[in-house]
Protein backbone atom coordinates (compact mmCIF):
# COMPACT_ATOMS: atom_id res chain seq x y z
CA UNK A 1 0.00 0.00 0.00
CA UNK A 2 2.89 2.64 0.95
CA UNK A 3 4.59 1.31 -1.92
CA UNK A 4 1.92 2.57 -4.43
CA UNK A 5 0.92 5.76 -2.83
CA UNK A 6 4.84 6.36 -3.47
CA UNK A 7 4.50 5.63 -6.98
CA UNK A 8 1.35 7.48 -7.18
CA UNK A 9 2.60 10.70 -5.67
CA UNK A 10 6.09 10.37 -7.94
CA UNK A 11 3.99 10.13 -11.03
CA UNK A 12 1.97 13.09 -9.87
CA UNK A 13 4.93 15.00 -8.90
CA UNK A 14 6.58 14.23 -12.94
CA UNK A 15 2.99 15.68 -13.99
CA UNK A 16 3.77 18.58 -12.80
CA UNK A 17 6.78 19.31 -13.03
CA UNK A 18 6.04 18.39 -17.50
CA UNK A 19 3.21 21.19 -16.44
CA UNK A 20 5.55 23.84 -15.74
CA UNK A 21 8.29 23.08 -18.63
CA UNK A 22 4.85 23.29 -21.20
CA UNK A 23 3.82 26.76 -19.87
CA UNK A 24 7.58 27.73 -20.19
CA UNK A 25 7.76 27.26 -23.49
CA UNK A 26 4.58 29.07 -24.40
CA UNK A 27 5.39 31.72 -23.00
CA UNK A 28 8.75 32.28 -24.27
CA UNK A 29 6.69 32.11 -27.88
CA UNK A 30 4.18 34.68 -27.48
CA UNK A 31 7.10 37.11 -26.15
CA UNK A 32 9.16 35.78 -29.70
CA UNK A 33 6.37 36.89 -31.95
CA UNK A 34 6.70 39.23 -34.40
CA UNK A 35 4.97 42.42 -34.13
CA UNK A 36 2.52 43.84 -36.46
CA UNK A 37 4.15 46.06 -39.69
CA UNK A 38 4.25 49.71 -39.58
CA UNK A 39 1.05 49.85 -42.00
CA UNK A 40 -1.13 47.41 -40.08
CA UNK A 41 0.03 49.69 -36.57
CA UNK A 42 -2.38 52.94 -35.69
CA UNK A 43 -1.06 55.65 -33.14
CA UNK A 44 -3.64 57.36 -31.06
CA UNK A 45 -3.67 60.98 -31.33
CA UNK A 46 -4.34 64.15 -29.68
CA UNK A 47 -6.01 67.15 -31.66
CA UNK A 48 -4.80 70.47 -30.45
CA UNK A 49 -7.04 73.81 -30.90
CA UNK A 50 -6.99 75.02 -34.10
CA UNK A 51 -4.40 77.85 -34.45
CA UNK A 52 -4.73 81.99 -35.33
CA UNK A 53 -2.87 83.21 -38.13
CA UNK A 54 0.90 83.01 -38.57
CA UNK A 55 3.11 83.01 -41.71
CA UNK A 56 6.17 80.91 -43.23
CA UNK A 57 9.62 80.55 -45.72
CA UNK A 58 11.68 78.29 -47.88
CA UNK A 59 15.00 78.45 -50.38
CA UNK A 60 15.82 75.97 -52.97
CA UNK A 61 17.44 75.15 -56.18
CA UNK A 62 16.23 77.31 -59.04
CA UNK A 63 13.90 74.13 -60.90
CA UNK A 64 12.75 74.17 -64.19
CA UNK A 65 9.27 74.54 -65.05
CA UNK A 66 6.95 71.72 -64.08
CA UNK A 67 7.19 68.46 -66.52
CA UNK A 68 3.70 67.71 -68.52
CA UNK A 69 1.62 65.67 -67.04
CA UNK A 70 -0.44 63.03 -68.03
CA UNK A 71 -3.82 63.65 -69.90
CA UNK A 72 -6.80 63.08 -67.63
CA UNK A 73 -9.47 60.41 -68.18
CA UNK A 74 -13.24 61.31 -67.06
CA UNK A 75 -13.98 59.98 -64.10
CA UNK A 76 -17.08 60.66 -61.88
CA UNK A 77 -16.46 61.92 -59.08
CA UNK A 78 -17.24 60.39 -55.32
CA UNK A 79 -17.15 61.07 -52.32
CA UNK A 80 -15.02 59.98 -48.83
CA UNK A 81 -15.99 60.78 -45.05
CA UNK A 82 -13.97 63.34 -43.50
CA UNK A 83 -10.99 62.16 -41.62
CA UNK A 84 -10.80 61.77 -38.01
CA UNK A 85 -8.84 64.00 -35.75
CA UNK A 86 -5.27 64.27 -36.32
CA UNK A 87 -2.52 66.57 -35.47
CA UNK A 88 -0.78 65.29 -32.41
CA UNK A 89 2.51 66.71 -30.80
CA UNK A 90 4.50 63.51 -31.13
CA UNK A 91 4.79 63.16 -34.96
CA UNK A 92 8.57 63.54 -34.65
CA UNK A 93 8.43 59.90 -33.57
CA UNK A 94 8.17 59.22 -37.30
CA UNK A 95 11.20 60.02 -38.24
CA UNK A 96 12.55 56.72 -36.88
CA UNK A 97 11.06 55.23 -39.78
CA UNK A 98 12.56 52.89 -42.20
CA UNK A 99 13.04 54.13 -45.60
CA UNK A 100 11.29 52.66 -48.28
CA UNK A 101 10.50 52.85 -52.06
CA UNK A 102 7.26 51.85 -52.61
CA UNK A 103 3.72 53.62 -53.35
CA UNK A 104 0.58 53.30 -50.90
CA UNK A 105 -3.14 54.03 -52.10
CA UNK A 106 -5.67 56.39 -50.75
CA UNK A 107 -9.07 56.02 -52.85
CA UNK A 108 -12.74 57.21 -51.96
CA UNK A 109 -14.01 53.64 -51.66
CA UNK A 110 -11.14 52.60 -48.99
CA UNK A 111 -11.15 52.27 -45.32
CA UNK A 112 -8.84 53.51 -43.00
CA UNK A 113 -10.00 50.53 -40.48
CA UNK A 114 -9.64 47.79 -42.92
CA UNK A 115 -6.92 48.58 -45.50
CA UNK A 116 -3.19 48.11 -45.75
CA UNK A 117 -2.91 50.67 -48.16
CA UNK A 118 -2.40 48.83 -51.02
CA UNK A 119 -3.82 48.96 -54.51
CA UNK A 120 -6.26 46.43 -53.16
CA UNK A 121 -7.21 47.49 -50.38
CA UNK A 122 -6.18 51.42 -49.95
CA UNK A 123 -7.35 53.44 -46.72
CA UNK A 124 -9.76 56.60 -47.14
CA UNK A 125 -7.86 59.44 -46.55
CA UNK A 126 -4.54 60.82 -46.68
CA UNK A 127 -4.16 62.02 -43.21
CA UNK A 128 -3.70 58.57 -41.98
CA UNK A 129 -1.37 57.20 -44.69
CA UNK A 130 1.24 59.97 -43.98
CA UNK A 131 0.71 58.69 -40.09
CA UNK A 132 1.64 54.82 -41.02
CA UNK A 133 3.74 55.33 -44.06
CA UNK A 134 7.76 55.29 -44.14
CA UNK A 135 10.27 57.70 -45.52
CA UNK A 136 10.68 57.41 -48.85
CA UNK A 137 7.66 56.68 -49.76
CA UNK A 138 4.66 57.62 -52.22
CA UNK A 139 1.07 57.75 -51.77
CA UNK A 140 -1.39 57.72 -54.70
CA UNK A 141 -4.42 59.20 -54.59
CA UNK A 142 -6.83 57.96 -56.85
CA UNK A 143 -9.94 60.28 -58.62
CA UNK A 144 -12.77 61.96 -56.41
CA UNK A 145 -13.54 64.30 -53.71
CA UNK A 146 -12.23 64.14 -50.64
CA UNK A 147 -13.98 66.12 -48.16
CA UNK A 148 -12.32 67.14 -44.71
CA UNK A 149 -9.16 68.79 -43.27
CA UNK A 150 -6.08 67.23 -44.62
CA UNK A 151 -2.83 67.45 -42.16
CA UNK A 152 0.41 67.10 -43.66
CA UNK A 153 1.95 65.31 -40.67
CA UNK A 154 5.32 63.36 -39.91
CA UNK A 155 8.86 63.52 -40.26
CA UNK A 156 10.95 62.28 -43.09
CA UNK A 157 14.46 62.72 -43.87
CA UNK A 158 14.45 61.65 -47.42
CA UNK A 159 10.72 63.23 -48.29
CA UNK A 160 8.10 61.30 -49.35
CA UNK A 161 5.18 62.46 -51.88
CA UNK A 162 1.82 62.86 -51.67
CA UNK A 163 0.32 62.65 -55.58
CA UNK A 164 -2.97 63.24 -56.95
CA UNK A 165 -2.75 59.98 -59.42
CA UNK A 166 -5.01 61.95 -62.43
CA UNK A 167 -3.50 65.47 -62.30
CA UNK A 168 -6.34 67.57 -60.98
CA UNK A 169 -8.65 64.75 -60.01
CA UNK A 170 -8.51 64.29 -56.56
CA UNK A 171 -10.11 67.23 -55.18
CA UNK A 172 -10.03 68.20 -51.97
CA UNK A 173 -12.24 70.03 -50.25
CA UNK A 174 -13.45 71.21 -46.95
CA UNK A 175 -15.77 74.43 -44.78
CA UNK A 176 -12.66 75.16 -42.71
CA UNK A 177 -8.85 75.00 -43.72
CA UNK A 178 -8.51 72.35 -46.39
CA UNK A 179 -4.28 70.97 -45.85
CA UNK A 180 -2.61 71.88 -43.00
CA UNK A 181 1.05 71.49 -42.47
CA UNK A 182 1.69 72.39 -38.43
CA UNK A 183 4.27 70.08 -37.38
CA UNK A 184 5.52 68.35 -40.77
CA UNK A 185 8.92 67.82 -42.40
CA UNK A 186 9.85 66.56 -45.90
CA UNK A 187 6.49 66.01 -47.21
CA UNK A 188 4.94 67.11 -51.06
CA UNK A 189 1.56 67.26 -52.29
CA UNK A 190 1.45 67.60 -55.91
CA UNK A 191 -1.12 67.67 -58.84
CA UNK A 192 -4.53 68.40 -56.70
CA UNK A 193 -7.28 70.49 -57.26
CA UNK A 194 -7.83 72.36 -53.40
CA UNK A 195 -10.84 74.62 -52.04
CA UNK A 196 -13.02 75.82 -50.25
CA UNK A 197 -16.10 73.91 -50.46
CA UNK A 198 -18.35 76.95 -50.69
CA UNK A 199 -19.38 80.39 -48.57
CA UNK A 200 -19.55 80.45 -44.81
CA UNK A 201 -16.07 78.15 -44.99
CA UNK A 202 -13.26 79.14 -42.28
CA UNK A 203 -10.27 80.77 -42.67
CA UNK A 204 -7.56 79.72 -45.62
CA UNK A 205 -7.53 76.86 -48.04
CA UNK A 206 -3.70 76.00 -47.39
CA UNK A 207 -2.06 76.89 -43.60
CA UNK A 208 1.54 76.27 -42.85
CA UNK A 209 2.92 77.33 -40.08
CA UNK A 210 5.53 76.13 -37.45
CA UNK A 211 4.01 74.29 -34.38
CA UNK A 212 6.60 71.73 -33.82
CA UNK A 213 9.23 74.10 -31.99
CA UNK A 214 8.47 75.99 -28.33
CA UNK A 215 9.44 79.47 -30.31
CA UNK A 216 7.94 78.61 -33.44
CA UNK A 217 10.97 79.27 -36.37
CA UNK A 218 13.69 77.90 -33.39
CA UNK A 219 15.08 75.21 -32.99
CA UNK A 220 13.14 72.29 -35.42
CA UNK A 221 10.70 74.04 -36.91
CA UNK A 222 8.18 73.23 -40.02
CA UNK A 223 9.92 72.80 -43.44
CA UNK A 224 10.85 71.55 -46.34
CA UNK A 225 7.35 71.40 -47.42
CA UNK A 226 6.50 71.58 -51.61
CA UNK A 227 3.46 72.23 -52.61
CA UNK A 228 3.38 71.45 -56.72
CA UNK A 229 1.54 71.14 -59.85
CA UNK A 230 -2.03 71.91 -57.73
CA UNK A 231 -5.15 74.12 -58.87
CA UNK A 232 -5.31 76.30 -55.57
CA UNK A 233 -8.40 78.22 -55.88
CA UNK A 234 -11.78 80.23 -54.32
CA UNK A 235 -11.39 80.95 -51.03
CA UNK A 236 -14.15 82.13 -49.17
CA UNK A 237 -12.83 83.31 -46.42
CA UNK A 238 -8.60 85.15 -46.25
CA UNK A 239 -6.10 83.84 -48.06
CA UNK A 240 -4.93 81.09 -50.51
CA UNK A 241 -2.43 79.89 -49.05
CA UNK A 242 -0.99 81.18 -45.55
CA UNK A 243 2.57 80.40 -44.58
CA UNK A 244 3.63 82.25 -41.37
CA UNK A 245 4.71 81.62 -37.86
CA UNK A 246 8.21 80.46 -38.51
CA UNK A 247 7.74 78.05 -41.21
CA UNK A 248 11.26 77.54 -43.49
CA UNK A 249 12.05 75.70 -46.60
CA UNK A 250 8.88 76.07 -48.24
CA UNK A 251 8.57 75.50 -51.97
CA UNK A 252 4.90 76.75 -53.93
CA UNK A 253 6.01 75.68 -57.26
CA UNK A 254 4.02 75.01 -60.73
CA UNK A 255 0.59 75.60 -59.57
CA UNK A 256 -2.37 77.95 -60.72
CA UNK A 257 -4.17 80.42 -58.13
CA UNK A 258 -7.47 82.26 -58.20
CA UNK A 259 -9.52 83.80 -56.51
CA UNK A 260 -9.25 84.46 -53.02
CA UNK A 261 -11.10 86.44 -50.38
CA UNK A 262 -11.99 90.07 -48.74
CA UNK A 263 -8.47 91.86 -48.87
CA UNK A 264 -6.39 89.28 -48.57
CA UNK A 265 -4.30 87.28 -50.88
CA UNK A 266 -3.29 84.36 -52.89
CA UNK A 267 0.07 83.78 -50.82
CA UNK A 268 0.81 85.05 -47.74
CA UNK A 269 4.12 85.13 -46.17
CA UNK A 270 4.34 86.01 -43.04
CA UNK A 271 7.11 85.87 -40.15
CA UNK A 272 9.00 83.12 -42.32
CA UNK A 273 12.24 82.30 -44.36
CA UNK A 274 13.85 80.69 -47.11
CA UNK A 275 10.58 79.93 -49.08
CA UNK A 276 10.73 79.59 -52.78
CA UNK A 277 7.58 81.09 -54.70
CA UNK A 278 7.98 80.02 -58.59
CA UNK A 279 6.74 78.97 -61.95
CA UNK A 280 3.03 79.62 -60.73
CA UNK A 281 0.14 81.67 -62.77
CA UNK A 282 -2.11 83.80 -60.72
CA UNK A 283 -4.81 85.38 -61.78
CA UNK A 284 -8.69 86.38 -60.72
CA UNK A 285 -11.85 85.70 -62.50
CA UNK A 286 -14.85 85.55 -59.75
CA UNK A 287 -17.50 85.68 -62.46
CA UNK A 288 -16.26 82.35 -63.99
CA UNK A 289 -16.86 80.93 -59.91
CA UNK A 290 -20.29 83.13 -60.03
CA UNK A 291 -18.84 85.20 -57.02
CA UNK A 292 -19.20 88.96 -57.71
CA UNK A 293 -15.95 90.93 -58.29
CA UNK A 294 -15.98 93.64 -55.61
CA UNK A 295 -13.03 94.68 -56.37
CA UNK A 296 -12.10 94.23 -52.94
CA UNK A 297 -9.29 91.49 -53.01
CA UNK A 298 -5.73 92.31 -51.62
CA UNK A 299 -2.31 91.76 -54.13
CA UNK A 300 -1.70 88.17 -54.86
CA UNK A 301 1.32 87.74 -52.93
CA UNK A 302 2.46 88.93 -49.86
CA UNK A 303 5.86 88.96 -47.86
CA UNK A 304 5.84 90.56 -44.65
CA UNK A 305 6.13 89.98 -40.53
CA UNK A 306 3.31 90.87 -38.39
CA UNK A 307 3.66 89.07 -35.58
CA UNK A 308 7.43 89.73 -33.91
CA UNK A 309 7.48 88.18 -30.71
CA UNK A 310 5.33 85.32 -31.62
CA UNK A 311 7.97 83.72 -33.31
CA UNK A 312 11.83 83.51 -34.01
CA UNK A 313 12.08 86.06 -36.94
CA UNK A 314 11.66 89.94 -36.75
CA UNK A 315 11.37 90.15 -40.68
CA UNK A 316 10.54 87.54 -43.43
CA UNK A 317 14.14 86.92 -44.79
CA UNK A 318 15.66 84.90 -47.49
CA UNK A 319 12.59 85.00 -49.93
CA UNK A 320 12.69 84.16 -53.80
CA UNK A 321 9.67 85.06 -55.88
CA UNK A 322 10.52 83.88 -59.51
CA UNK A 323 9.35 82.69 -63.10
CA UNK A 324 5.86 83.78 -62.23
CA UNK A 325 2.78 85.13 -64.26
CA UNK A 326 0.09 87.31 -62.63
CA UNK A 327 -2.90 88.30 -64.57
CA UNK A 328 -5.93 89.73 -64.58
CA UNK A 329 -6.36 92.50 -61.55
CA UNK A 330 -9.17 92.05 -60.43
CA UNK A 331 -8.33 93.73 -56.68
CA UNK A 332 -8.27 96.91 -54.68
CA UNK A 333 -6.95 99.91 -56.56
CA UNK A 334 -4.46 100.43 -53.85
CA UNK A 335 -2.61 97.16 -54.07
CA UNK A 336 -0.23 95.41 -56.06
CA UNK A 337 0.79 92.37 -57.79
CA UNK A 338 3.62 91.66 -55.35
CA UNK A 339 3.99 93.96 -52.60
CA UNK A 340 7.08 93.54 -49.44
CA UNK A 341 5.92 94.66 -46.69
CA UNK A 342 2.21 95.55 -45.50
CA UNK A 343 1.64 96.48 -42.16
CA UNK A 344 2.48 99.18 -39.01
CA UNK A 345 5.69 97.78 -37.31
CA UNK A 346 8.53 99.47 -35.98
CA UNK A 347 11.15 97.09 -37.50
CA UNK A 348 12.21 95.85 -41.54
CA UNK A 349 9.38 93.94 -42.54
CA UNK A 350 11.42 92.05 -45.04
CA UNK A 351 14.91 91.73 -46.28
CA UNK A 352 16.62 89.74 -48.57
CA UNK A 353 13.70 89.28 -51.25
CA UNK A 354 14.51 88.61 -54.61
CA UNK A 355 11.76 89.10 -57.55
CA UNK A 356 12.94 88.23 -60.78
CA UNK A 357 12.16 86.52 -64.02
CA UNK A 358 8.52 87.51 -63.87
CA UNK A 359 5.75 88.27 -66.06
CA UNK A 360 2.97 90.74 -65.28
CA UNK A 361 -0.16 91.77 -67.62
CA UNK A 362 -2.01 94.45 -67.33
CA UNK A 363 -4.73 92.90 -69.14
CA UNK A 364 -7.52 93.81 -66.99
CA UNK A 365 -9.41 97.05 -67.20
CA UNK A 366 -9.61 97.26 -62.96
CA UNK A 367 -6.99 99.63 -61.50
CA UNK A 368 -3.94 99.07 -59.94
CA UNK A 369 -1.76 101.12 -57.55
CA UNK A 370 1.32 99.79 -59.54
CA UNK A 371 3.21 96.67 -60.31
CA UNK A 372 5.04 96.31 -57.60
CA UNK A 373 5.07 97.81 -53.97
CA UNK A 374 7.56 97.49 -51.11
CA UNK A 375 7.04 98.94 -47.49
CA UNK A 376 9.09 99.31 -44.64
CA UNK A 377 11.48 96.62 -45.83
CA UNK A 378 15.43 96.41 -46.81
CA UNK A 379 17.36 95.16 -49.50
CA UNK A 380 14.68 94.09 -51.84
CA UNK A 381 16.16 93.53 -55.87
CA UNK A 382 13.52 93.57 -59.10
CA UNK A 383 15.26 92.56 -62.10
CA UNK A 384 14.90 90.86 -65.47
CA UNK A 385 10.93 91.16 -64.71
CA UNK A 386 8.35 92.38 -67.61
CA UNK A 387 5.66 94.55 -67.00
CA UNK A 388 3.16 94.66 -69.86
CA UNK A 389 -0.44 95.80 -70.73
CA UNK A 390 -2.69 98.81 -70.20
CA UNK A 391 -2.30 98.56 -66.42
CA UNK A 392 -4.39 101.58 -65.23
CA UNK A 393 -3.65 103.07 -61.88
CA UNK A 394 -2.08 105.35 -59.58
CA UNK A 395 1.43 104.91 -61.09
CA UNK A 396 3.22 101.75 -63.36
CA UNK A 397 6.48 101.35 -62.03
CA UNK A 398 6.44 100.77 -58.34
CA UNK A 399 5.15 102.00 -55.13
CA UNK A 400 7.59 102.37 -52.35
CA UNK A 401 5.58 103.87 -49.43
CA UNK A 402 5.98 103.64 -45.53
CA UNK A 403 3.10 104.07 -43.12
CA UNK A 404 2.95 104.63 -39.43
CA UNK A 405 6.03 103.35 -37.19
CA UNK A 406 7.70 101.86 -40.14
CA UNK A 407 11.49 101.62 -40.90
CA UNK A 408 11.79 103.92 -43.93
CA UNK A 409 12.80 101.72 -47.18
CA UNK A 410 16.88 100.68 -47.71
CA UNK A 411 18.71 99.16 -50.58
CA UNK A 412 15.73 98.79 -53.11
CA UNK A 413 17.17 98.04 -57.13
CA UNK A 414 15.28 97.21 -60.02
CA UNK A 415 17.78 96.19 -63.02
CA UNK A 416 16.78 94.61 -66.18
CA UNK A 417 13.33 95.25 -66.55
CA UNK A 418 10.78 96.19 -68.91
CA UNK A 419 8.04 98.09 -68.20
CA UNK A 420 5.56 98.61 -71.53
CA UNK A 421 1.94 100.50 -71.74
CA UNK A 422 1.44 100.07 -75.47
CA UNK A 423 -1.98 102.11 -74.96
CA UNK A 424 0.43 105.27 -74.57
CA UNK A 425 -1.61 105.36 -71.01
CA UNK A 426 1.48 104.64 -69.01
CA UNK A 427 1.09 105.83 -65.37
CA UNK A 428 -2.07 107.36 -65.85
CA UNK A 429 -4.02 108.23 -62.87
CA UNK A 430 -7.65 106.59 -62.79
CA UNK A 431 -8.46 109.60 -60.08
CA UNK A 432 -6.49 112.73 -61.19
CA UNK A 433 -5.68 113.96 -64.84
CA UNK A 434 -2.29 113.42 -64.19
CA UNK A 435 0.36 110.54 -64.63
CA UNK A 436 3.36 108.76 -62.76
CA UNK A 437 5.86 107.31 -63.55
CA UNK A 438 6.28 105.70 -59.54
CA UNK A 439 4.77 106.23 -56.51
CA UNK A 440 7.79 107.13 -53.82
CA UNK A 441 7.42 109.46 -51.83
CA UNK A 442 10.90 111.37 -51.04
CA UNK A 443 10.93 111.11 -47.46
CA UNK A 444 9.83 107.09 -47.35
CA UNK A 445 12.63 105.65 -49.15
CA UNK A 446 16.47 106.15 -47.99
CA UNK A 447 18.22 104.20 -50.96
CA UNK A 448 17.38 102.58 -54.34
CA UNK A 449 18.88 102.02 -57.67
CA UNK A 450 17.24 101.84 -61.07
CA UNK A 451 19.64 101.01 -64.02
CA UNK A 452 19.12 99.37 -67.20
CA UNK A 453 15.42 98.65 -67.85
CA UNK A 454 13.63 99.55 -71.07
CA UNK A 455 10.19 101.92 -71.13
CA UNK A 456 7.83 102.32 -73.56
CA UNK A 457 4.47 104.51 -73.48
CA UNK A 458 2.84 103.72 -77.14
CA UNK A 459 5.33 106.66 -78.40
CA UNK A 460 4.41 109.00 -76.38
CA UNK A 461 6.31 110.49 -73.65
CA UNK A 462 7.09 108.53 -70.01
CA UNK A 463 5.57 110.25 -67.64
CA UNK A 464 7.71 112.78 -65.16
CA UNK A 465 7.13 113.78 -61.55
CA UNK A 466 9.33 116.01 -59.66
CA UNK A 467 7.47 115.58 -56.62
CA UNK A 468 8.43 111.49 -56.28
CA UNK A 469 11.32 110.69 -55.42
CA UNK A 470 12.29 108.07 -58.29
CA UNK A 471 12.04 109.05 -62.31
CA UNK A 472 13.00 107.59 -65.02
CA UNK A 473 15.35 110.36 -65.25
CA UNK A 474 17.47 108.23 -62.55
CA UNK A 475 17.90 105.14 -64.74
CA UNK A 476 21.13 106.78 -66.80
CA UNK A 477 21.48 103.29 -69.29
CA UNK A 478 18.06 103.44 -69.27
CA UNK A 479 16.16 102.52 -72.56
CA UNK A 480 13.04 104.07 -74.37
CA UNK A 481 11.38 101.69 -77.09
CA UNK A 482 9.07 99.06 -77.96
CA UNK A 483 9.96 96.06 -76.86
CA UNK A 484 7.84 94.24 -79.35
CA UNK A 485 5.33 91.95 -77.31
CA UNK A 486 2.02 90.10 -77.96
CA UNK A 487 -1.10 91.83 -77.91
CA UNK A 488 -3.72 90.56 -75.19
CA UNK A 489 -6.82 91.37 -76.84
CA UNK A 490 -7.87 88.05 -77.23
CA UNK A 491 -6.01 86.24 -73.59
CA UNK A 492 -7.96 84.04 -72.56
CA UNK A 493 -8.31 83.43 -68.66
CA UNK A 494 -7.10 79.72 -67.84
CA UNK A 495 -9.13 78.79 -65.34
CA UNK A 496 -9.75 75.09 -64.51
CA UNK A 497 -13.04 73.91 -66.46
CA UNK A 498 -13.66 70.12 -64.53
CA UNK A 499 -16.55 68.66 -66.48
CA UNK A 500 -13.97 68.72 -69.39
CA UNK A 501 -10.97 68.21 -67.84
CA UNK A 502 -9.17 71.17 -69.20
CA UNK A 503 -8.34 74.23 -68.49
CA UNK A 504 -10.32 77.16 -70.67
CA UNK A 505 -7.86 78.35 -72.84
CA UNK A 506 -7.15 74.77 -74.36
CA UNK A 507 -4.35 73.00 -72.07
CA UNK A 508 -4.57 69.99 -70.01
CA UNK A 509 -1.86 70.91 -67.73
CA UNK A 510 -0.66 73.82 -65.95
CA UNK A 511 3.09 73.54 -67.48
CA UNK A 512 1.01 73.96 -70.95
CA UNK A 513 -1.06 77.08 -69.85
CA UNK A 514 2.45 78.49 -68.20
CA UNK A 515 4.04 77.91 -71.33
CA UNK A 516 1.64 79.77 -73.47
CA UNK A 517 1.30 82.99 -71.94
CA UNK A 518 4.72 83.63 -71.70
CA UNK A 519 5.20 82.70 -75.17
CA UNK A 520 2.19 84.23 -76.78
CA UNK A 521 2.69 87.92 -73.88
CA UNK A 522 6.30 87.59 -72.37
CA UNK A 523 8.22 86.94 -75.73
CA UNK A 524 9.59 89.62 -77.41
CA UNK A 525 9.62 89.42 -81.89
CA UNK A 526 12.95 89.55 -83.65
CA UNK A 527 14.25 93.22 -83.58
CA UNK A 528 13.32 93.99 -80.42
CA UNK A 529 15.35 96.31 -78.67
CA UNK A 530 15.90 94.52 -75.78
CA UNK A 531 17.72 92.03 -77.07
CA UNK A 532 21.51 91.80 -75.99
CA UNK A 533 20.65 95.25 -73.65
CA UNK A 534 20.98 94.23 -70.41
CA UNK A 535 23.50 94.89 -67.70
CA UNK A 536 25.69 91.75 -68.04
CA UNK A 537 26.61 91.93 -64.05
CA UNK A 538 23.05 91.43 -62.88
CA UNK A 539 22.44 88.55 -65.03
CA UNK A 540 20.15 85.75 -63.98
CA UNK A 541 21.81 81.84 -65.17
CA UNK A 542 18.39 81.17 -66.82
CA UNK A 543 15.16 82.83 -67.72
CA UNK A 544 12.03 82.68 -67.17
CA UNK A 545 11.37 79.17 -69.07
CA UNK A 546 14.37 77.78 -67.69
CA UNK A 547 16.00 78.70 -71.29
CA UNK A 548 20.09 79.85 -69.91
CA UNK A 549 20.73 83.70 -70.50
CA UNK A 550 24.39 83.98 -72.02
CA UNK A 551 26.74 85.61 -69.70
CA UNK A 552 27.87 88.35 -71.83
CA UNK A 553 24.98 89.71 -73.37
CA UNK A 554 21.18 88.92 -72.11
CA UNK A 555 18.55 90.39 -72.80
CA UNK A 556 16.08 92.89 -70.80
CA UNK A 557 12.70 90.99 -69.10
CA UNK A 558 11.68 87.55 -68.15
CA UNK A 559 12.33 85.89 -71.24
CA UNK A 560 15.45 85.49 -73.57
CA UNK A 561 14.48 85.50 -76.77
CA UNK A 562 15.33 82.71 -78.92
CA UNK A 563 16.75 82.85 -82.52
CA UNK A 564 14.52 79.86 -84.34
Amino acid sequence: MVSRMRKDYDITYLKLILLVIIISVLTACSEAAPTPSVAQTTAVSTTPSEPTDTPTPIKSEPTMSPSPTPIPTRTEPTLTPEPQSDESADEQAASSRSIANRSYYVDTTGSDKKGDGSADAPWATISYALKNIPDGSTVIVRPGTYMGKVNLRGTFAHGVTVRSEVPYLARLRHNKTVVTGFRGQGITLEGFDIAHDGPGAGKYVIQIQDLRSELPGADDPVSRITLRNNILHDSYNNDIIKVNNGATGITIEGNIFYNQSGSDSHIDANGVSDIVIQDNIFFNDFAGSDRPNNNDTGSYIVIKDSQVGEDAYEGSRNITVRRNVLLNWEGLKNNTFIVVGEDSVDYYQAYNVLVENNLMLGNSTNPIRAAFGVKGSRDVTFRYNTVIGDLPGQAYTMRLNTQENNKNNKNIYFYNNIWADPTGTFGFNVDEETARFSDTEPAETESFILNNNLYWNGGKDIPYDETQLINFTDDHHGLVGDPLLGDQSQLVLPRWLPDEERFADGSITIAEVFEQLVTLYGTPAAGSVVIDAADPDQATSEDIMGNPRPGDSPDIGAVEYQNQ
